[in-house]
Formats: structure tokens, sequence, C-alpha cells
């Protein structure tokens, strides 16, 4: 799916669910609307019918009399009238009384009620105790429109309460103006989204006509062809594009690849010379220990080359790749062992004093033989730097999910202008007890390697003197 469209789809999922919610919200009030408009026309009937009453008591309770015929009439009238979509033909307007007890004495439903207790319904309870009667009663629970209001007024008489009057108005007499009103918001809520939804696409597009732009310059790089950058406006993607550039120029000046070239040329140019210089002598019949003298050189020579060669084969060989392939859990205790052991030779040579200390059970997922060539290297470069006698101390413990190996040597330390160079392909310092040179590329195959796993490797120097190398990795996650 392309992120064109996953922006397009975003937008309309997002536009669909606001105007979703708003047209519901809207639709249920809008609902209400018109029954709050027929709830106040209710109120003045209920107290002009309620106020018709008054003046005619018998034995202390409302003469219906008069109202029953009213009713009557109305009641039989055939209406024409046309309220904007609704067509009326009848009186829908229902009308009961009730004495001061709550019992109904009058009802204009074909007197179906009379005789009834309604002194628990809200309308006649309430108004009874001198409050705004009213209720809105369902004749179907699950039918909004079965709907039916009642607004009640009091009936005085002499200064008191003499009865309830109630005025009932079913809501399904209003319910073609809620069907259009509710009609018109869907239509809206559609032409909107439609238009919302254009310009979600015309907005998606112009996000995205960069991306497009950007994707074929980097095709055209990849196929080698010569284009020029895209104009990409003035957003993060221009600085991408411009990333994007700066990479190809790279990458056509060959910069790395000269890089390699020159410090390759002037790391092999001394053994060289010694190879040739010694083969110059050799043709001049020098006697036999000068010839073995000149034989050891080119051999010595020749030995450096291959190990530069090698090594170098090695870096590139890490530099190339993208992750790790033969991932196994490897103890770190046994690994450090497995190099203590592997160097020993050399320590004794030197006197060196190894001590370590190994934190139990500390494992990293990665691949073993890398692992093991960067902990070769830092401990033969601290062998390198400590002085004859002296002292190394290597340590792994766990740091906070990070496996943590530290090689602490009694050496010079690292001289303030070569701190931060000592991970530079080809940068070596003299050793000082020969002034001699390693390949300088021992310690950049450990940082491509710890960074192959995930981790991170750096030199400093120690407050107490000599080098401390610090390497961190991940530590596998625990077992379930």
């Amino acid at each position: 799916m392309s992120i064109r469209l996953r922006i397009f789809l975003g937008f309309c999922l997002a536009i669909i669910a606001g105007f979703l919610a708003l047209s519901l919200w809207i639709t249920e009030d809008i609902r209400l609307q018109p029954l709050k408009s027929t709830e106040e026309a209710m109120v003045d009937t209920a107290n002009i019918l309620a106020a018709g009453l008054e003046d005619r008591l018998r034995e202390e309770r409302p003469d219906i009399m008069d109202l029953r015929a009213a009713m009557d009439r109305a009641l039989r009238r055939k209406l024409d009238a046309r309220l904007y979509q609704l067509e009326k033909r009848a009186v829908t307007t229902r009308v009961y009384v009730t004495d001061a007890r709550g019992i109904v004495i009058y009802d204009s439903h074909g007197g179906i009620d009379e005789g009834k207790d309604y002194s628990r319904w809200n309308d006649v309870y309430l108004t009874l105790r001198g409050r705004y009667g009213a209720r809105a009663t369902r004749g179907d629970a699950k039918d909004f429109y079965s709907t039916v209001l009642y607004v009640a007024a009091p009936v005085h008489a002499g200064g008191r309460l003499a009865g309830v009057l109630t005025v009932a108005k079913p809501v399904n007499s209003v319910k073609v103006f809620i069907t259009e009103i509710t009609r018109r918001i869907a239509l809206a809520a559609v032409i909107s989204f439609l238009a919302a939804a254009v310009l979600s696409f015309v907005v998606s597009t112009w996000i995205t006509r960069p991306l497009d732009r950007l994707a074929g310059y980097a095709q055209s790089v990849r196929d080698g062809r010569r284009a020029g950058l895209p104009p990409l406006g003035s957003s993060e993607i221009r600085t991408l594009g411009q990333a994007f550039e700066q990479m190809r120029d790279a990458l056509e000046g060959k910069q790395y690849v000269e890089q390699y070239v020159q410090t390759l040329t002037h790391e092999i140019k001394a053994p060289l010379s010694s190879i040739r210089g010694a083969a110059e002598l050799l043709q001049e019949e020098p006697p036999p220990e000068a010839r073995r003298r000149f034989a050891a050189t080119t051999a010595d020579a020749g030995t450096r080359i291959q190990r530069l060669v090698d090594r170098l084969l090695d870096l590139t060989a890490l530099e190339s790749r993208k992750g790790l392939v033969q991932v196994e859990s490897v103890n770190l205790g046994e690994l450090v062992d497995d190099v203590a052991a592997a160097v020993d030779t050399q320590l004794r040579a030197k006197g060196i004093a190894l001590s370590l200390s190994l934190a139990p059970n500390l494992t990293v997922p990665g691949e073993r033989f890398l692992l093991r060539s960067a902990l070769v290297n830092l401990i033969q470069n601290a062998i390198d730097f400590t002085p004859v006698g002296g002292a190394i101390q290597v340590a792994a413990a766990a740091e906070t999910g990070l496996a943590v190996i530290s090689v602490h040597d009694s050496g010079p330390g690292i001289p303030a202008y070569a701190l931060d160079r000592v991970f530079e392909r080809f940068y070596s310092l003299p050793r000082p007890d020969t002034g001699a040179k390693s390949t300088g590329l021992g310690l950049a195959l450990v940082r491509e390697a710890v960074a192959l796993h995930g981790g991170s490797v750096e030199l400093a120097n120690h407050p107490s003197g000599g080098t401390l190398a610090t390497l961190r990795l991940p530590l596998a996650p625990p077992a379930r």
C-alpha cells in the first residue's frame, strides 16, 4: 500500500469518524427541539383550559360539562391544514381532568381512563404539590415515536387546588418534521464527506508528490543516470533529498575508495621500500651474514604487507555486512577465559599479570567468532602498550540490560591528540617498548564487530593511569 493511499485512507477514516459522531450528536439534539417547542405550546394550552374550569365547580370539583362538549366537537372536526411537510386532518390532542385526589373525572380519549387513580403519574403528582407537572411516556420502550408528552396545569377554586387538567400530545405528530431534519443533516454530512474526501486526496497528493519525485531521483542514481535534485519544497523531504544528493556525490567521487587506496598505498610504501632495498643489496652479493639479514628484512616486510591486506579484507567484509549471520548465545565469561588462554604466551613473554573479574552466566546473543576477534584485539592492544612487568585487568558485569567488558592496562595511556583518532582506519601509535606501529586496523575491526551486535566501544585514559577500553553489548533476553 502506497504512502499516498495510506494518508488518504487515514484522512477518510478520521473524517468519517468525526462526521459520524457529529451527525449522531446533532441528530439526537435536533430530534428533541420540536418536542421542546411542542411542550411550550402545551403549557399555554393546559393553563388556558384550566383557567376556563376555575369558574365552574360542582360539589367542589371542576365542572367538565362544557369542556366535554367542546372537546367532542373538536375531535369530530375534519381539518385541512398543511404545516410545511405535515398535512393535518384531525385533532390529536388529548385532555383529561382529575380532582384534588388525582382521580380522573374526564378523559377526552373516549372516557376510557375515567375513574382511574392518576395521582402517581408525574404530571398529576407534581401539580398537586404546587410544582410544574409533566411527563413523557413511551408506548413501546424501543420506539421513540411511540412517546406521548403530558403537560398539566392546576385548577384553582377559591384559593385552593380543586383539580388538575392535563394536555397530552403524541410525538408521532411531529415525526415528519424530525425525519425531514434528519434527512437534511444526513445529506449535508454526505456532501461534506465527499468534499472532505476530495480535499484529503488533494492534501495526500500534495504531501506525497515530493516523495514520488525523490523516489524517481533515487532510482536514477541507482541506474547510473545523471539527474539533478528535483524541486522538493522547503520541508523535511528537501533535507532528505539533500542528504541523498550528498551521498550521491560521495559515491560518484569514490571518496571512500580513494581514501582506502591512498592510505593503503602509504602504509605499504615503507615495507615495499625495504623489500626493494634488500633486493638491490642482495644483487651485489654481500657476505652471508648480510644476506641473511636482508632476507629477514624482506620476509618481515612481506609479512607486514600480508597482515595489512588480511586485516583490510576482514574490515571490508565487516563493513559490507548488514547484520549478524550465525547468532548464538555467547557466554562472555567463557569467551574471556578462552581469549586469556590464547594470549598467555605473549603475557608471559613480557611478564604481565592478567587478572579477571567475571560475572557468572553473563550471556549475549551474537557471533562467537566476531566477539572473540574483538576481545583478542582489545587485549592484544593492551599487551602492546603495557610495559614489561605491568598488569592488565579484565572485568565483565551486567549493567542495566547491557553486558559491560572493561580492559584496563598499566601503560602510558593515550596522548590527547590521538583520543579522537584511535578508531580511524590505519591510525596507529608507536609501541612504547619497540616504537613499531601496527596495521591500524585492529580497533576499527573491534568497532565494526561491536556495532553489528548493537553495542558500543570506547577508549579513554583511566584516572589512575593507563588506558581503559569499555565494550558494551545488549544482554540476551531472559528465558520465559
